[in-house]
């Protein structure tokens, strides 16, 4: 009995300090962990992440600083963290593996996020996809296309492919294609184009509205007509643009080759 006691009371001795310093260390740490993952989501929306990304990253940073928190006061009682971290380095290993291409996509939504290639709203072309990105998710990017269908697409190919985003510069330009006859003046019929592109309202007025010759048909000439506009007014502008310059063609009596010959006629309004 007495041996025992003395067992016991050596083992107190030995594992008292150590037991109440792991203890002040998990209580201090605790609170200095929940501050830290605070402070680490106050940068972060700061920095402009998106309110959808904040409450995830807080917990992943939190998580993480709690394991090693965790390992540190085991460490302190004297208890070998070897092997644990070995089970969980395989742990991870395995997962790791298994979700290979899930981890890449999110790897690839974090790099969205913090460097911003596009933005909720932006207009972006990936993969010959074209559409308004409606929500930048971990995994997935989802962009809603002209005709109101939503793509989804891994982040990981966004990463490595090629984004054309439109809505960089603030302003697009579309490229309308007319056609005019030879025979008519094409100063004159630049000016009718260009007096017709200032009466729509969304037709922006810097960078101005550019018309050129591009190419000599076998029965027409090819005018390029290139005005700005903001991205959300792409396709109402290019209907409006088109409906004007054949209503002031057929004001202004320009005439068009018809496709079954060369003679020419009347266009309608």
């Amino acid at each position: 009995m007495e041996t025992y006691i003395e067992k016991v009371t050596a083992m107190v001795i030995e594992y008292a300090p150590k037991l109440a310093l792991a203890l002040v260390v998990l209580t201090i740490g605790l609170k200095l962990v929940n501050k830290l993952a605070d402070l680490a989501s106050l940068a972060m929306s700061k920095a402009g992440l998106s309110t959808n990304i904040l409450p995830f990253l807080k917990s992943l940073l939190g998580v993480s600083l709690k394991v090693l928190l965790v390992f540190s006061v085991a460490g302190i009682i004297g208890i070998e963290t070897t092997s644990f971290v070995a089970v969980l380095a395989a742990a991870g290993f395995a997962v790791g593996l298994a979700l290979q291409g899930s981890l890449g996509n999110f790897a690839a939504g974090i790099i969205i996020l913090l460097f911003r290639p596009y933005k909720i709203d932006d207009w972006i072309e990936l993969q010959d996809k074209f559409g308004k990105v409606e929500e930048i998710q971990i995994f997935n990017t989802l962009i809603i296309t002209p005709g109101q269908k939503t793509l989804i697409i891994p982040n990981g190919q966004v990463v490595e492919n090629i984004v054309t985003n439109y809505s960089r510069k603030g302003f697009i330009r579309i490229e309308l294609s007319v056609t005019m006859p030879y025979d008519e003046s094409f100063p004159r019929v630049k000016k009718i184009i260009l007096d017709e592109l200032k009466t729509i309202p969304k037709v922006l007025k810097q960078p101005e509205p550019e018309i050129g010759i591009e190419s000599y048909d076998s029965h027409s000439l090819i005018l390029t007509v290139r005005p700005y506009v903001i991205p959300d007014d792409y396709w109402e502008v290019t209907f409006l643009a088109h409906e004007k310059i054949k209503t002031a063609f057929h004001r202004h009596q320009i005439r068009v080759a018809y496709s079954e010959g060369v003679e020419m006629g009347n266009i309608g309004e």
